[in-house]
């Protein structure tokens, strides 16, 4: 039984194919302004479908043995450094001499397919291709390019996390001013990349000035102290854990830039970067779902199903199974829907991501509510999808050589469960009826 065949339903968000790294992807009406956007990144990353090779190359490997290593439930060292034999993380980097950039459409394409692979995998990466655009999006162009080059030349992966707009709780950490730079001291937790990161990218509070600074800091040091958080149901292997800095110090050089106090007094640009990670995490959420549709696809084209018919009969191919049919027409249809809702979000995005600081605040609303109306119907297919092929596989799909399809339903639990489908709801509404803005709110 194959591990990893085509998964992807619906048109893949960059403009080319991940289905075996082929095609060209589905066709749009000409004139369409997402048509203008893609020609841009068209002309600024020419190299989007040598990506698309590769992460189907890394996705076949880690679907090989994907089910094994979530039971073991270790830390990604291996699958940290299969990422990097393969270049995936250097993939934002802008094209350059020796450098093959991608757009951002392509790096949602590269999660969603490793995500169909292994979910864990997949959210490890989407929180280090945010990460990389840290200094993007809150400091200066000369600060972004020397976070770039150093993370292609170098191979680096990147773990921790930055929390945006939430003065009133504070990151946890603490810059402190000394010789010069900084020293940085404080405990806290960390989503994704912690325990097998290169280098941290952390938010940490100004203790002279109260601003939230983002910095750069090797996990090598002797100050630093880390910890993987405890096992969980779902999204075992995302590096998850917990950091502690003592007296680490922190050159200027290694500041990437300052998180704005308020959403409201920040350029309309820095605020996407909540919403970067959310929609990176939606990737993950569809390919999760799209992978478990997959793997049952196969398991029933090889003649296994747990779906009977009333009469306790069977047929003699399951292709002939009115029920099997109908339950993955009903499946693929709900992943279709969230595939197309994804789609348009992740277009809004990469516009205003490429508009930079000309973004406007109103165009920025129209994102954060595509974005959110993406979580939640993703969110919502995901759980359904991954449930319901429990069902059709009969509970855990542990049968000899099976791939395990209780992992995608946890995965997918887990994942879910940082963002509330209500909520976002509520924004959308608030939104469409009285033209409010969506209060942007950091996730996982």
């Amino acid at each position: 039984m194959p591990r990893h065949s085509a998964v992807r339903i619906g048109p893949a968000p960059t403009g080319f194919s991940l289905e075996r790294g082929t095609g060209t992807g589905a066709e749009r009406p000409a004139g369409r302004p997402g048509d203008r956007v893609a020609e841009r990144a068209a002309e600024r990353f020419p190299d989007d479908e040598l990506w698309a090779r590769v992460a189907h190359e890394v996705a076949d490997d880690l679907a090989v043995d994907a089910s094994a290593r979530d039971r073991a439930g270790e830390p990604p060292f291996d699958e940290a450094g299969r990422l990097r034999e393969s270049g995936l993380p250097a993939l934002l980097t802008p094209p350059g001499p020796g450098r093959h950039g991608a757009g951002w459409r392509a790096a949602c394409a590269v999660i969603r397919e490793i995500a169909a692979a292994d979910g864990s995998i997949g959210e490890l990466l989407a929180h280090h291709y945010v990460l990389a655009w840290s200094a993007r999006f809150f400091g200066t162009p000369e600060s972004a390019a020397a976070l770039e080059s150093a993370t292609a030349r170098r191979r680096w992966l990147l773990g921790g996390g930055v929390e945006p707009f939430e003065p009133g709780a504070g990151p946890g950490l603490t810059l402190t001013p000394a010789d010069g730079g900084f020293v940085l001291n404080g405990r806290r937790s960390f989503a994704a990349g912690v325990t097998v990161a290169d280098r941290l990218v952390v938010g940490a509070r100004s203790a002279e000035t109260g601003e939230s600074l983002v910095a750069l800091v090797d996990p090598a040091h002797p100050g630093v102290s880390t910890e993987r958080a405890p096992e969980r149901l779902g999204q075992r292997l995302t590096g998850a854990g917990s950091a502690g800095f003592d007296d680490v110090p922190v050159g200027r050089d290694q500041l990437l830039g300052v998180v704005p106090r308020d959403e409201h007094d920040a350029p309309a640009h820095a605020t996407l970067a909540p919403l970067a990670l959310q929609l990176a995490l939606v990737h993950v959420g569809l390919g999760i779902a799209e992978g478990a549709l997959a793997e049952a696809r196969d398991v029933s084209r090889a003649g296994w199903s747990a779906a009977p018919w009333r009469d306790g009969g069977r047929p003699e191919r399951p292709g002939e199974d009115p029920y099997l049919l109908l339950a993955y027409g009903e499946l693929a249809t709900a992943a279709h829907a969230a595939a197309a809702v994804l789609e348009r979000a992740t277009e809004a995005l990469e516009r205003g991501l490429l508009a930079g600081p000309d973004l406007g605040v109103d165009e920025r609303a129209d994102i954060a509510v595509l974005v959110a109306a993406a979580e939640a119907v993703t969110s919502r297919a995901a759980v359904h999808i991954t449930t319901r092929v429990l069902e059709l596989t009969d509970g855990s799909g542990s049968f000899p050589g099976g791939p395990g399809f209780d992992r995608f339903w946890r995965n997918a639990r887990v994942l879910t469960a940082h963002g509330s489908p209500a909520h976002r709801l509520r924004d959308i509404g608030d939104h469409y009826l009285n033209g409010a803005h969506p209060r942007l709110t950091p996730r996982g």
